[in-house]
């Protein structure tokens, strides 16, 4: 069974591009437009890791990685950054909120590859 990737990000357009990279890597993926609908639909998957967006409606990344770090189940769920934000404080916040990795949008497909493998292969 492919392993799956839970994304949370609002442009459309970078959601479709990230998911079309997994999906060719062999990944299932789960798209999510905000933070809220990624955690509802966290439960109900078995997800091996997320990867967010800093910046969304309802429930923002930093919110998001807080309140998945909160739940014992999903403590050691790897999680990845992707954002606009490239100043040192963003990417301090997001990886004191429990982020494993930060990615600087614009990306490729190779990094985003890459940063994955890290984590689940």
């Amino acid at each position: 069974m492919p392993k799956t990737i839970l994304i949370a990000e609002d442009s459309n357009s970078v959601r479709k591009f990230i998911t079309l990279a997994l999906k060719l890597d062999g990944y299932r993926v789960i798209a999510c437009s905000d933070g809220m609908e990624a955690l509802e639909k966290l439960p109900t998957e078995e997800v091996n890791l997320i990867m967010t967006d800093l910046n969304m409606p309802n429930i923002d990344g930093l919110k998001l990685i807080k309140t998945v770090r909160e739940n014992p189940e999903y403590q050691d769920l790897p999680i990845i950054i992707l954002s606009s934000l490239s100043k040192d404080e963003d990417i301090n916040k997001g990886l004191e909120a429990g982020a494993n990795s930060y990615l600087i949008k614009p990306f490729n497909t190779k990094r985003v590859q890459y940063e994955v493998s890290k984590y689940i292969g």
